[in-house]
């Protein structure tokens, strides 16, 4: 990524308040949508009064609140907006672990927001089970669609050998992910810009993804799956990512589905890919019902549920 100058300083400022927060004992658990906006709206709740206010909650706040070389950081970093005679963060910070990521503002209605939440920690499992069931060597390794650069952080901290590619075609996404990278201390990831993986070589030894799989009026990146009912993306994904796996090779991917009247239609659509004695695959459902709210949307109306699933392939 090509960052000027003044750039570099605003992502190094960003960089700075992040182990800041750590230092302080900050900690932030990230929620869905819905719960971030009920638990905002709850009475009490309009104005920030602790750190977790003004980056979890992401609620309006005081200066008053931060110290001067704070609020001087966060300007710095520009990620500040004015509210009348209050602040607010541009930015949230959540907790993983003892990790820290930065993701953006809450509502996320930008088209290139970077998301955190709830499916970031069920992916995190995913990973992390597999790492600590699988002995195969990883050697080069690569999240795709990284978003804050949850699987790409959690790889390189587990495999200090591997060189870990995370790669997104959202620029902000690239932008966080390095930061989250710095913060966590790693020299093993490459942040790189690139459609699924189009955009670099090679083989790996474990490919990762958690891509959006909504269907999304606003067509936002972090959000959208395409395909009739957003499998689209996840679906590509599976089709460009198994020609790239290296032999006993891994990809792992977490996305959700759209049911329809008992039957799973990205199950379905997986069995001509899967069809090859070449791949060794397991499939299971996480969680049957995540983001209800969703099937009040346009084009949900025959949707049973939305279910988190996982898939697991190996190159034999």
């Amino acid at each position: 990524m090509q960052l000027t100058e003044a750039q570099r300083q605003a992502d190094q400022a960003l960089l700075q308040l992040g182990r800041r927060l750590l230092a302080d004992g900050y900690r932030f658990t990230s929620v869905t949508p819905l719960t971030q906006l009920r638990n905002n709206q709850r009475e009490g709740a309009q104005q920030a009064g602790t750190l977790r206010d003004i980056f979890g909650w992401n609620r309006p706040f005081s200066s008053s609140l931060l110290s001067p070389d704070e609020v001087a950081q966060m300007q710095l970093a520009q990620i500040i907006d004015e509210q009348g005679e209050l602040l607010r963060s541009r930015v949230r910070w959540s907790s993983l672990h003892d990790l820290l990521f930065v993701h953006s503002a809450f509502p996320t209605d930008s088209s290139d927001a970077v998301f955190f939440g709830p499916d970031s920690y069920r992916f995190a499992q995913l990973i992390e089970a597999h790492l600590q069931q699988s002995f195969a060597c990883i050697n080069h390794a690569v999240d795709i669609g990284c978003g804050a650069g949850v699987g790409a952080v959690l790889i390189a901290r587990a495999r200090r050998h591997a060189q870990v590619s995370a790669v997104d075609i959202n620029p902000q996404a690239l932008r966080l992910t390095a930061i989250n990278v710095a913060l966590a201390e790693l020299a093993n990831v490459s942040v790189e810009h690139s459609d699924v993986l189009q955009g670099i070589t090679g083989t790996f030894d474990l490919i990762v993804a958690n891509p959006p799989y909504m269907l999304d009026a606003s067509e936002r990146a972090y959000r959208h799956g395409g395909g009739a009912l957003g499998a689209g993306l996840s679906l590509r994904i599976v089709e460009e990512a198994l020609p790239r796996l290296a032999p006993g090779g891994t990809l792992l991917l977490y996305t959700g589905v759209a049911m329809l009247e008992g039957r799973d239609p990205f199950l379905a659509a997986l069995q001509a890919p899967l069809a090859s004695p070449d791949w060794a695959w397991h499939y299971h459902e996480l969680d049957p019902d995540v983001f209800g709210e969703q099937l009040l949307e346009p084009g949900y109306q025959q949707v049973e549920r939305i279910a988190a699933v996982a898939l697991s392939v190996t190159r034999r």
